[in-house]
C-alpha cells in the first residue's frame, strides 16, 4: 500500500496538471476543422454581457432529436455567460410548417410543454411534421387550446418570426441541421465537432473565449 504522505504527493501532483490538460482540450479546437468563422457576422439579440447561442432545428430531423437531450442536459449548467435561443430552420418550403408550429407555441406561451412532445411525436409516433391537422393534434394532447393553436399557426406575428428566422439561417448559410451558431460569427455541427458531447464542450470553448474578449 502506498505510504499516505506519497499519496497525497501523487494526487497534488495530478491536480496541478488539471489547468495544462484542460488548456490542451482547449486547443484541440480548430477553426476550419470544427467550427468556421462566418466572414460577416450576424447580429444578435443577447443582452450585454452574454454571448448568445443559436440552436438551429426541424421538428423531422432524427439528428436534431439525438442530440435535443445533450442540449438539454447542457442547459443545466451552462456557462452563465451564455444566452441560448432555438430557431427553426425552414430550409425548404416542406420545413416551413415546422418553423411556424414552434413559433405559434412560442405566442401561445407553450414551448416548454410542447417542443419534447413534438419531438417524440415525430419520431417515436412517426406522426407527420409537414401535416397541419397531425401537428395541432399534438399540441392539443398538451393540454393546448387547439383553435387557439390552429389561429396563431398563421397569425402575423408567427408570419414576421417566420420571416425572420428564414434571413437568420441564410446570413448564417447553413445547409442542414442541426446547426450551432456562436455570438453571430462560429457555426458548428456534430460532424465538425466530432459528436454531441463534443459540441457542447466547443459551445463552452468559444462563449468562455467571446466573453473574456469582451471584457475591459
Amino acid at each position: 500500500m502506498m505510504h499516505p504522505l506519497k499519496l497525497i504527493r501523487a494526487l497534488l501532483a495530478v491536480l496541478a496538471l488539471l489547468p495544462a490538460l484542460a488548456a490542451q482540450a482547449a486547443t484541440d479546437f480548430v477553426e476550419g476543422q470544427h467550427y468556421l468563422v462566418l466572414q460577416k457576422p450576424v447580429e444578435t439579440s443577447a443582452p450585454p454581457g452574454k454571448v448568445e447561442v443559436v440552436e438551429l432545428f426541424w421538428y423531422g430531423c432524427p439528428h436534431c432529436y439525438r442530440l435535443e437531450p445533450v442540449i438539454e442536459e447542457w442547459l443545466q449548467h451552462k456557462p452563465a455567460q451564455a444566452d441560448f435561443v432555438r430557431i427553426p430552420a425552414a430550409l425548404g418550403p416542406s420545413w416551413e410548417l415546422g418553423a411556424r408550429v414552434y413559433y405559434a407555441t412560442q405566442v401561445l406561451g407553450v414551448t416548454d410543454k410542447t417542443h419534447q412532445a413534438l419531438f417524440d411525436a415525430v419520431h417515436r409516433q412517426h406522426r407527420n411534421p409537414t401535416d397541419e391537422q397531425a401537428m395541432a393534434d399534438v399540441v392539443a394532447a398538451q393540454g393546448v387550446d387547439r383553435d387557439a393553436f390552429l389561429k396563431a399557426l398563421h397569425s402575423f406575428d408567427v408570419d414576421t418570426r417566420l420571416r425572420k428566422s428564414k434571413s437568420q439561417v441564410l446570413q448564417y448559410r447553413i445547409t442542414g441541421v442541426p446547426a450551432i451558431v456562436i455570438a453571430g460569427k462560429y457555426v458548428s455541427d456534430i460532424g465538425m465537432a466530432g459528436s454531441p458531447q463534443a459540441l457542447v464542450e466547443l459551445i463552452d470553448f468559444l462563449v468562455a473565449r467571446e466573453a473574456a474578449a469582451a471584457k475591459p
